[in-house]
C-alpha cells in the first residue's frame, strides 16, 4: 500500500515530498482505523455484558464492568495496527517501531492489572473472603508486574536487551538499598499508607510509643507530622505506621458520636433486697416506675407458681437495689438528649473486686470535640453520684487519712 501511495503521489507532481505526504495519511488512516475499530469491539462487548449480566446472576460479568478489563483489551488495535504499519512501511521508521512496542506492552500492563482487579472483585464475592483476604497479594502482583513492565519498557526505548538491564539494575538496587534502606522504607511505607486509606491530613492519631496524640498536619515521603493536643510537633517515620500498631480516630470523628465507657464502684455491703417501703419509694421515680410495675408484674407471676414457702426470700424472685439502680441508669441514657441513642448503650455489672462492685456505663455523646464530650461526660457521672443515696446505695472508696482519724480505739 504505501509504494503503491507513494508512486501515485509522484504522478501528482509531489516529488520527493509525496514519501512525507503517503507517510502522513498512512498514519492518519491507522488512527481512524484504531478508533473505529475500538469503537466497535467495546460497543459489541458491552452490550454482551450487561445482557449476560442481566440474564445471570453470576458475578462473573459484574467483575469484568468494574475492572474494565474488556475496554482495556479493546486498546489492543492501536499497537496491532501499528505494527503493521512499520511492517508496511518501507523505510526504517524506528520511533514509531519503538512507539507501537512500547504501546503494547503498557497496554498488555493494564490489561494485567485489570485482571488483578477483577480476581479481587470476584473472590470478595465469596464467603471466604473475610476468612483469607487475598488484597494483600494482589497488590504484591500489581506491582510486580509493574517492575517488570518498567523494565521491559525502558529496555526497548535504550534497544537493549531486558536480561542486561535487569542485571544492571540488581547490582545497582543492591548497593542503593543499603545507603538509602530508610528512605526506601519510609518511601513504600508511604504509598501504602495512602493506597490503603490507613492515614490522611487533618486524622486524629494516636501513637503511644511515639508520645504522639493529635492531628495529622503533614504526610511526606518518608514521615508524618503530628500537632499533638499541646500543640508540639511530634514527627513518625512513615514505616513505624505500618510496621507497628496506632489508632487512627477518624471512624469516631466520621461517626459524630464519641465513647463513654465509665465503671461506677459499688459498696457491695450496701447490696440489698427491695423492702416494700424501698419499692414504693422508687415508685415515685418517673424514669422507672413503669419499670418497677412491669418487674412487679413478672416477679408476681413467677412467685405463685412457686410451691415452695415463698416468705423464705431465697425461694423467690425479688427487686434489689443494684438493680434498680442500673434500670435507672439505663432509662436515663435512654432519655439523655445529648447520648446517642442510634449507637450502642449498654449499662453492665462487672466482676466484683477488692473495689466493690463496677457498673460499667457503655454510651456514646453526640459531640466528639474534647471539651464538650469530657463536659457531657461528666454531667452524667455528677448526676449518678448525687443521685445513687436515693437507692440506698453507697460509692466505694478507700480509707482516707480523716476515715483513719475517726477510727476509735
Amino acid at each position: 500500500m504505501y509504494p503503491f501511495m507513494v508512486d501515485m503521489l509522484c504522478g501528482f507532481g509531489l516529488g520527493e515530498f509525496s514519501r512525507v505526504v503517503a507517510y502522513g495519511i498512512m498514519i492518519i488512516s491507522g488512527i481512524v482505523v484504531c478508533l473505529f475499530l475500538r469503537a466497535i469491539i467495546r460497543s459489541i462487548a458491552d452490550n454482551i455484558l450487561k445482557r449476560a449480566k442481566v440474564h445471570t446472576e453470576s458475578p462473573i460479568f459484574q467483575a469484568l464492568i468494574d475492572s474494565r478489563l474488556v475496554k482495556r483489551a479493546s486498546n489492543l488495535v492501536i499497537p496491532l495496527i501499528l505494527i503493521l504499519l512499520v511492517e508496511e512501511l518501507t523505510e526504517g521508521y524506528v520511533l514509531l517501531a519503538r512507539i507501537a512496542d512500547v504501546s503494547l506492552v503498557v497496554i498488555a500492563m493494564l490489561i494485567i492489572f485489570s485482571c488483578i482487579k477483577s480476581i479481587g472483585i470476584l473472590y470478595s464475592s465469596y464467603e471466604a473472603s473475610r476468612n483469607f483476604p487475598i488484597h494483600g497479594i494482589l497488590q504484591v502482583a500489581t506491582m510486580a508486574s509493574s517492575v517488570i513492565g518498567g523494565i521491559i519498557i525502558i529496555s526497548l526505548l535504550m534497544g537493549v536487551n531486558p536480561t542486561v538491564l535487569l542485571g544492571s539494575i540488581g547490582a545497582m538496587t543492591a548497593v542503593t538499598t543499603l545507603v538509602f534502606k530508610d528512605a526506601i522504607l519510609g518511601f513504600i511505607a508511604g504509598i501504602q499508607l495512602t493506597t490503603n486509606n490507613m492515614i490522611r491530613i487533618g486524622d486524629w492519631i494516636e501513637v503511644p510509643d511515639h508520645s504522639a496524640n493529635g492531628f495529622v498536619i503533614d504526610i511526606t515521603m518518608t514521615t508524618v507530622k503530628v500537632e499533638n493536643f499541646d500543640k508540639t510537633i511530634t514527627s513518625i517515620p512513615a514505616y513505624t505506621l505500618v510496621s507497628e500498631s496506632f489508632i487512627n480516630w477518624r471512624g469516631m470523628l466520621d461517626t459524630g458520636g464519641r465513647r463513654i465507657k465509665r465503671p461506677i464502684n459499688i459498696d457491695a455491703t450496701m447490696v440489698c433486697i427491695c423492702s416494700d417501703e424501698m419499692i414504693e419509694k422508687y415508685k415515685s421515680i418517673a424514669l422507672i416506675q413503669d419499670y418497677i410495675e412491669n418487674k412487679q408484674s413478672e416477679i408476681q407471676n413467677f412467685n405463685d407458681k412457686q410451691t415452695s414457702d415463698i416468705t423464705q426470700k431465697a425461694n423467690c424472685r425479688s427487686l434489689t437495689n443494684i438493680g434498680t439502680f442500673r434500670a435507672y441508669i439505663t432509662a436515663y441514657l435512654r432519655n439523655h438528649p445529648q447520648i446517642r441513642q442510634d449507637l450502642a448503650l449498654v449499662v453492665r455489672q462487672l466482676d466484683p473486686s477488692e473495689k466493690g462492685i463496677p457498673l460499667e456505663i457503655i454510651a456514646f455523646a453526640n459531640a466528639t470535640a474534647a471539651v464538650d464530650y469530657e463536659a457531657i461526660q461528666a454531667d452524667i457521672f455528677d448526676h449518678l453520684y448525687a443521685i445513687i443515696t436515693e437507692f440506698d446505695l453507697q460509692l466505694y472508696q478507700n480509707p482516707s487519712s480523716n476515715d483513719v482519724r475517726q477510727i476509735t480505739i
